[in-house]
């Protein structure tokens, strides 16, 4: 099981890198083509978008990785004299906490009210401007949390291989 460490780091990668890209095109173009729509059709689409998400692929990428690093992190701190273990570590806490703590604390709640508005009603387009406001910079940090879990799990990969 030891040797599979490497294997796992790897794959750990991987996974921070597709949540990376996810997030990223969520930052970089998605959420401001869905600012540009009028709140009715914007609310719409990120409902449709939300519910959609919810795959297996994306839950294997999402909640698989988040698996993978509850183990890592453990045995990170089991191996600590091994070469990579502390950037085992800080990957997995900074993909649990950045990704999984980000979402479920901040993203997820947004994304549930937005659901349970009527998009044509006031109260929906003032939630659609504070959800635009709240959830984007939330994404920020996933997106950011990802791409250093990413780079902490490659040079975990490269000092364990060493």
């Amino acid at each position: 099981m030891i040797a599979l460490i490497p294997l796992f780091t790897l794959i750990a990668a991987v996974g921070s890198g597709l949540m990376a890209g996810l997030f990223f095109a969520f930052s970089s173009f998605i959420m401001t083509a869905l600012a540009k729509l009028p709140p009715e059709q914007g609310i719409a689409a990120m409902n449709s978008i939300n519910v959609t998400i919810l795959n297996a692929t994306f839950g294997l990428a999402f909640f698989g990785t988040a698996l993978l690093c509850l183990g890592l992190g453990v045995v990170s701190i089991l191996r600590w004299a091994e070469p990579g273990s502390a950037w085992l570590l800080i990957g997995s806490l900074i993909f649990l906490a950045g990704t999984i703590g980000v979402t479920m604390v901040f993203n997820v709640p947004l994304n549930d009210a937005l659901a349970a508005v009527a998009p044509s009603s006031p109260e929906g387009v003032t939630l659609w401007t504070r959800y635009l406001a709240e959830w984007l910079p939330w994404n920020h940090v996933r997106t950011l949390a990802n791409i250093a879990a990413l780079v902490a799990f490659i040079l975990a990969y490269a000092k364990q291989a060493a």
